[in-house]
């Protein structure tokens, strides 16, 4: 039987204005073809994580399983419209904007969380000293870690309004929003090389047990791929979220272009 979802309407807010990745800066994405700066991918997750999050609760934040991939731009001050149908425990998620396909996605809830051992993931220690990215950056096989940052306080209140997070299960009950953990997951990238414009193109994510805000968040990751497509150059990552030094909150798989075909052939 599939029943729909009430869909969830967001008011798209591009959060990385002044980051390093000017993908996210209206002038360099249109030298890209884009109409402006594009709301992070990560970003886009969270507004999808809402659907399981409502429908699930804590269960989702616990042991969900969320995937999702990036089709076209989500723009700042645009309208994300994000609707979810359930099939056979299956809930298949899609944003829309400016009448376009955005994102595809789908999450469940296993009846356990898989049980992952911080022995399974090497730890690492983020480059000492950042370089403009190259072939070895992300070599395969490589091992590589984050800076560790919580989100407390005025920090994890302004990540919720930022993406636009209404859901009271993290206000009131203290929980980490689980789009933080993608945030981590770009850290891996930019806590060990200095990129030019990139771009998240998708994510699979296996929550592992439930953060709570002001947690410590690090990242074990490993690279899986490194390869050229279409005059790209993505990149793979397997990794475990850490919290604390000592919690597995979520295994996550990450890929993402490093370099554009512009970039590239630069």
């Amino acid at each position: 039987m599939t029943s729909r979802i009430e869909p969830y309407r967001v008011s798209a807010y591009n959060t990385a204005k002044q980051s390093e990745n000017k993908m996210h800066d209206d002038t360099v994405a249109r030298r890209f073809g884009f109409s402006g700066g594009l709301v992070p991918g990560v970003d886009v997750m969270a507004y999808m994580m809402h659907l399981p999050v409502a429908k699930w609760g804590r269960g989702f934040l616990e042991r969900g399983l969320i995937a999702a991939r990036f089709v076209k731009p989500v723009y700042d001050g645009e309208t994300a419209d994000v609707t979810g149908e359930e099939k056979d425990g299956v809930l298949t998620i899609a944003v829309e904007s400016r009448g376009q396909l955005c994102a595809t996605g789908s999450a469940t809830l296993p009846t356990a969380a898989p049980s992952l051992s911080l022995t399974d993931f090497s730890e690492a220690a983020p480059v000492a000293e950042r370089r403009p990215v190259d072939a070895m950056s992300y070599q395969l096989g490589k091992w590589l870690g984050t800076v560790p940052r919580a989100w407390a306080g005025d920090a994890a209140s302004e990540y919720l309004a930022d993406v636009r997070e209404v859901d009271p299960i993290f206000a009131k009950e203290g929980f980490s929003h689980p789009g933080l953990f993608q945030r981590v997951m770009n850290k891996v990238l930019v806590d060990n090389a200095i990129l030019g414009p990139w771009i998240h193109v998708g994510s699979r994510m296996q929550l592992l047990a439930a953060a709570r805000s002001g947690d410590e968040l690090t990242a074990r990751a490993r690279v899986t791929a490194n390869y050229e497509k279409k005059g790209h150059r993505f990149v793979e990552l397997d990794a475990l979220v850490v919290a604390n030094s000592r919690t597995p909150v979520a295994h996550c798989q990450h890929i993402a272009i490093y370099q554009p075909r512009e970039q590239a052939a630069a």
